[in-house]
């Protein structure tokens, strides 16, 4: 089945930048048009909230009427007359579903809220209606048994991974257990929905007004700025300071804050978000688990975790949980010398405390200006935001050849969103269609991602049909004197999600199924983080780390500090993530049955895993959307650090042959980049390195200390 349909029953809710309800009955839905817009870029302006259950229902229609074709076919079940017809179908429910599911995210509304309370629930009925299908998974299973047909490697992918999609969804289960199967999903979907729409009004609803200015002593004036700013846009008038749990807002109060008890109450607001009250995510979490017990137990697994990681490269939890441990235990014993480095300067200083959660980020920073001479409020001078965006389109075309042109009439969710036409820097021919979407607002949830309005493959003729792709953020706003101007951790991010549009962008793979990003959730981060590593290295910086007002090139004697500093902070950076990765893992081994103490199961996997008492989860469970937000990354969030095994390995090559060597560039292109998943991916890996990996390099280029290795090897797909 194909994933990019699919997987949106389980997404979150959306809404368009120019909806508004139709009134005109010369209104023609945009969905059930031909788009006429530059490259197939959904027309925007056009949608209205209107369209949206309308569209949904014809394309559902008209899948099923395709699937039904495919079934009555009176052929014996071939490749193109099975796989390569599903691979085709839906074209209305692809259009749609591209649209609300990936606005509910970018730019959500009250009236989105209430369309995605029908639209999701209708589109995993089809869903289910669609995976247990018998007859069409009889055709499928047909090819399944019958390798000897000879079909090219990327064929035999589909056909195994459609049968896999297929048995997971149920298509094996007899009709009561598929009915009940159908009503588990269809609850799962509810409790996605209710989470999400918890998680963003609770979100929304936390704020910290000062209206004392020497409390914001310690801060720099850009974050001092964007607080005033938000202060009046709420109407409080002058004198006043609004702080929201938005990451440009929240990070720089707990790392330059000087009042303590200030950083506490914003740490204690983000750990306790969405854990009381009319937005309690607890209680939801718990039915989640019970639901996802019940749908393992359905289709055979001993528990959910081992259904989620059963269909990717780690194939079991504790395969995964041991690459996680061999992370976590030198981790945390670089957390301890960091924390004890804190500690000193709190004496230092005559501080009556012992190093708090809430105390880390501050006195993180104070080590990194004491050590490195390092003031990370002063670098952030050389980071304006279209000048990192820059750097990374200098990198795409020196690594891949492409070339990103502006689109100032193309269409637009919002008008912060930029367009732009890529293209081969060589021939001139169009590649993809590029946006982003960089500042934090109400209606667009936190973090940042990639996703695509349009996919990509190659039609019968061999011409290609080429994607439109987008990178979403909530990076640090522009204020009245001076631009956007981004700290070390949002450089990086730009520079992740940057890397996971190219693997969409340059996929050359033949079916939608297999285009992109469209690959096993351990390798899905491998494009992303490996890209993550020249936004610091000297030869690309550069040429883009400008200081904003008098474009002065990032001087060298700051350079080598950013490098002698590259390490500084890594236990608690590793440990957070590895521990939350854990924490997913253990919710994956639960087969509950009744209500459990999320709290409570928190507090015992920290105490069996050690965890430091300056520490918590990066992601308490109340708002860890990854892994209850929906089925995405339940069980795999450790793929960040899986992936992160695989990048680091990946870029000692570039490190040894040069960082923009063109036939290391051009090895990586089209072995992973182009490729997809249309092979197997930790062939695909080899066929770039040159031999599989190991945990050290990822131990190394944090600063850790390697304890052993992980074979990687045998966890393959295959």
């Amino acid at each position: 089945m194909k994933r990019h349909i699919l997987s949106a029953a389980c997404g979150a809710a959306i809404i368009g930048a120019a909806s508004v309800a139709c009134s005109d009955n010369t209104h023609k839905n945009p969905f059930l048009e031909a788009y006429t817009t530059p490259y197939e870029i959904p027309p925007f302006d056009q949608i209205t909230y209107d369209d949206y259950l309308p569209a949904l229902e014809a394309g559902i229609a008209q899948h099923q009427e395709q699937i039904d074709s495919i079934v009555a076919n009176p052929d014996t079940p071939t490749f193109e007359n099975t796989i390569l017809a599903l691979d085709r179908s839906g074209e209305i429910l692809e259009k749609v579903v591209a649209v609300f599911a990936n606005l509910d995210e970018s730019n959500s509304s009250p009236e989105m809220v209430a369309i995605a309370e029908k639209f999701y629930p209708m589109l995993s009925q089809h869903s289910d209606e669609t995976s247990m299908n018998d007859k069409l998974f009889a055709r499928i299973k047909y090819l399944y048994d019958h390798p000897e047909l000879g079909y090219a490697t990327d064929q035999r992918r589909m056909i195994e991974d459609s049968y896999k999609s297929f048995t997971r969804n149920g298509a094996l289960l007899d009709a009561d257990k598929k009915e009940e199967l159908k009503k588990v999903n269809s609850e799962l979907t509810d409790l996605y929905l209710q989470f999400n729409k918890n998680l963003l009004n609770a979100t929304n609803g936390f704020n910290i007004v000062i209206e004392d200015s020497a409390r914001l002593a310690g801060l720099p004036a850009s974050s001092i700025a964007v607080a005033a700013e938000e202060a009046a846009k709420r109407g409080l008038g002058e004198g006043k300071w609004v702080f929201t749990l938005h990451a440009p807002s929240r990070l720089p109060l707990l790392q330059y804050a000087d009042d303590r008890d200030l950083r506490k109450q914003m740490y204690e607001g983000y750990t306790t978000l969405a854990s009381s009250g009319e937005y309690d995510n607890n209680p939801v979490i718990s039915k989640i688990l019970q639901a996802r017990a019940k749908k393992a137990q359905l289709l055979g697994f001993d528990s959910f975790g081992a259904y989620m990681t059963d269909n990717v490269m780690a194939k079991t939890i504790d395969r995964a949980e041991d690459l996680l441990l061999q992370i976590w235990r030198p981790a945390v014993k670089k957390v301890n010398e960091e924390v004890a480095e804190m500690q000193a300067i709190v004496d230092e200083n005559g501080g009556d405390f012992k190093i708090a959660p809430w105390d880390y980020y501050y006195y993180a920073e104070k080590v990194r200006q004491k050590k490195y001479d390092l003031d990370e409020s002063k670098v952030r001078e050389y980071f304006a935001l279209d000048s990192v965006r820059n750097g990374i389109f200098s990198m795409a075309e020196r690594l891949y050849g492409v070339k990103f042109t502006e689109m100032p009439d193309a269409p637009r969710y919002y008008d912060e969103v930029t367009v732009y036409d890529v293209t081969d820097a060589n021939t001139g021919e169009h590649v993809a269609v590029f946006m982003t979407d960089y500042f934090p607002r109400e209606s667009k949830r936190q973090g940042a991602w990639m996703s695509e309005f349009k996919g990509s493959w190659i039609n019968d003729d061999g011409s290609a049909s080429r994607p439109v792709i987008f990178n979403v953020g909530n990076f640090s706003r522009p204020t009245a004197d001076a631009p956007a101007l981004l700290t070390l951790d949002e450089v990086e991010t730009m520079f992740h999600e940057f890397g996971h549009g190219l693997h969409g962008m340059l996929s050359r793979a033949r079916y939608k199924g297999q285009a992109g990003t469209n690959v096993d959730r351990d390798f899905v981060e491998l494009p992303s983080q490996i890209h993550e590593h020249w936004a610091l290295e000297p030869e690309l910086l550069k040429t883009y780390a400008r200081h904003y007002k008098t474009g002065e090139v990032i001087p060298d004697d700051m350079i080598a500090k950013l490098q002698a500093a590259a390490t500084h902070n890594q236990g608690f950076a590793t440990a957070e993530l590895a521990g939350a990765a854990l924490l997913d893992l253990e919710y994956g081994k639960l087969n509950p049955t009744e209500d459990i103490d999320v709290v409570e199961f928190e507090k015992r996997v920290a105490d069996k895993l050690g965890m430091p008492a300056e520490l918590t989860f990066r992601y308490r469970s109340p708002y860890f959307k990854h892994v209850f937000g929906s089925d995405g990354y339940a069980s795999g969030y450790y793929t960040y650090l899986w992936a992160e095994v695989l990048d680091t390995d990946g870029f000692e090559l570039f490190k040894e042959k040069g960082i923009f060597d063109p036939e290391t560039a051009k090895a990586f292109k089209e072995n992973v980049l182009e490729k997809g998943g249309s092979e197997d991916p930790m062939v695909l890996y080899v066929n770039f390195r040159g031999h599989e990996p190991s945990v050290d390099a990822l131990l190394r280029n944090r600063g850790l200390e390697p304890v052993s290795n992980v074979d990687l090897s045998s966890k393959s797909g295959n």
